[in-house]
């Protein structure tokens, strides 16, 4: 996607070094888990904000290291949200809070809006800055069941299917992902799994417990 407006903006807020080399294969940098409808205190300031507790969780499932310079988040409108720096080493992940967001948005020059997730529904895209391009790595549209609440949405085991992660919030509806019963889990493996269960008829449990 030609985004050459955005990418010289970008590369304004940024530096040079939002400007990079197109050689190479893109790294595996990867989205692991969003939460879009927080009610708590996510970033432990100590206080509450729908804003600021908006969070999204990025993973390095590469073998090397990532140098995050040119990599930025956005949601649906593809505004940069949050340009990233540092680096993340094989399997090190980041959240990105709304607060971090904003911080770097009144640095930049953006709007402050933070994350500004939309609950009806949005999409969490992550870039890459190439030369005059931005490189589309990643990303998931959710729908508005999945920014209930207390609810996350992510990758099971950080690479599978997408799934409700619902466990603050239960989720009973017929539309998926489906909850799992597991809470959400910032800076942690994905690994939690609902237990499965056996639907039985009364004719067969009958049987089995003769």
């Amino acid at each position: 996607m030609r985004l050459v407006t955005t990418v010289f903006t970008l590369a304004t807020a940024l530096g040079s070094a939002a400007v990079v080399s197109a050689a190479g294969p893109v790294p595996d940098l990867r989205i692991t888990e969003i939460l879009a409808g927080p009610a708590r205190d996510w970033d432990g300031s100590g206080a509450f904000s729908s804003r600021d507790d908006e969070w999204i969780e990025i993973m390095n499932g590469g073998a090397g290291d990532i140098d995050l310079s040119g990599f930025y988040v956005t949601d649906s409108d593809s505004t940069p949200r949050c340009g990233l720096s540092g680096t993340l080493a094989p399997g090190e992940r980041r959240v990105i809070f709304g607060k971090t967001a904003l911080d770097w948005e009144r640095a930049a020059g953006y709007p402050a809006l933070g994350l500004a997730l939309n609950n009806t529904g949005d999409a969490v895209l992550l870039w890459h800055a190439v030369g005059a391009d931005s490189v589309l790595v990643d990303g998931y549209t959710f729908r508005s069941h999945e920014a209930a609440a207390d609810r996350a949405v992510g990758r099971a085991d950080d690479a599978g299917d997408w799934t409700l992660y619902d466990g603050l919030n239960p989720y009973t509806g017929t539309i998926p992902p489906f909850g799992t019963g597991c809470a959400p889990s910032p800076m942690a493996t994905n690994a939690c799994t609902p237990t499965g269960v056996e639907r039985l008829t009364w004719g067969r449990l009958k049987t089995r417990y003769r």
